[in-house]
């Protein structure tokens, strides 16, 4: 009873005196899966795959403080040294795993000023599809949270795109630099813009949009961690994003989307060995049949996607071509069944090779049980 005390003493003192006023929602997702990567060189003998079991977890809450005001908090397993990953690799003889704080932010949405909700102050670390529009992984990882502010119009508190237009503006610090030996030492950061539109013709819904992401001082982020082979300290990012999709229903119940992505790294070469004018360019191609949203529903996709050696950065997809994030071009094929309810269970394959070494194909298999609730 005294613990009991003490916590409702510690919470009024807080000020949550009038929690009982706020909207709690609790989300969290289980994903089990086995993967097994292979790397297949031409005329090579004796190759063998690496085969791993891996999970990931995930658990929040988003309070819906009131109508002007929300927020979200949540917890993840993951590592330190991966940006782009919250997958827990089986293998420290049943250790207890690691959890991490994966989001944390506060949503102003005022209604003042004609607004009436229409735009979102997002301050913390959020989802990098709760922050940005992202039709699919060519640019951003989906395990992403950026940090830092974003200003929103056109989107709901949830992160999901209304119809008409949808505007973006973001500020996500990349690396503060503690103690400067330099007068050009600076701090590095993302500033990002985006514009889409949302809308439906002769029942075929459709999204267009275009991004600008501006890496500032990039060359001070340590990233030999994700790709030692990869000499980011010369490079300067500045990659503007086309994207869009259209979809409708085959049936009722059976849905088709079809989404396309094009990313160019405008940047200037930093100097002789900087930035490559012939490998800038980027783009993926989707084609997605059905959701599994229900019980007994199915989804399947195919992706082509091309990613040249100086197009993108490391927070692109990190499965694709055994991790590599740019110099890669290949397919992905994948589908999901929803077996029971809040219980889904897939698998997709990657083939990859890289751009520039044509004996080398990368085959990865990945296959999941998920639970949502």
């Amino acid at each position: 009873m005294k613990k009991i005390a003490m916590m409702v003493g510690l919470a009024a003192a807080l000020g949550f005196s009038n929690a009982e006023a706020v909207d709690l929602t609790w989300k969290g997702d289980l994903r089990y899966r086995y993967q097994s990567d292979l790397r297949h060189t031409d005329g090579a003998t004796g190759e063998h795959s690496r085969d791993r079991h891996r999970s990931r977890v995930r658990l929040g809450v988003y309070p819906w403080i009131n109508e002007e005001l929300s927020g979200g908090v949540q917890l993840s397993t993951g590592s330190l040294t991966e940006t782009t990953s919250r997958n827990e690799t089986i293998d420290d003889q049943f250790l207890a795993d690691p959890v991490y704080l994966n989001e944390y932010y506060i949503d102003y949405h005022p209604m003042a000023y004609g607004m009436n909700g229409a735009a979102n102050i997002i301050l913390g670390k959020r989802a990098v599809a709760s922050d940005l529009v992202v039709v699919n992984d060519l640019v951003w990882d989906s395990d992403l949270t950026f940090e830092g502010l974003t200003l929103q119009y056109g989107k709901e508190s949830d992160g999901k795109e209304k119809d008409g237009l949808t505007a973006v503006v973001g500020y996500f610090p990349l690396n503060e630099r503690s103690s400067r030996t330099a007068v050009a030492e600076k701090d590095a950061y993302i500033l990002a813009g985006q514009a889409a539109y949302k809308g439906e013709i002769s029942e075929v819904n459709y999204l267009l949009g275009a991004g600008y992401y501006n890496y500032a001082n990039f060359d001070v982020v340590n990233t030999t961690t994700y790709s030692p082979a990869y000499d980011y300290s010369k490079k300067d990012f500045n990659i503007a994003e086309l994207f869009g999709t259209v979809g409708g229903q085959i049936t009722e119940k059976l849905p088709w989307k079809i989404t396309g992505q094009y990313a160019r790294n405008m940047a200037k070469k930093a100097d002789a060995s900087g930035i490559d004018d012939t490998k800038r360019d980027s783009y993926l191609a989707e084609i997605k049949i059905g959701d599994a949203k229900q019980v007994g529903q199915w989804s399947v996709n195919a992706d082509y996607i091309r990613i040249e050696r100086d197009a993108l950065t490391i927070l692109t997809d990190s499965d694709r071509n055994a991790g590599a994030a740019t110099n890669l071009h290949g397919y992905k094929i994948g589908g999901v069944f929803h077996l029971v309810q809040n219980l889904t269970v897939g698998a997709n394959y990657f083939n990859f090779k890289t751009i520039d070494v044509a004996n080398i194909t990368n085959h990865l298999l990945m296959a999941d049980v998920v639970v949502k609730f």
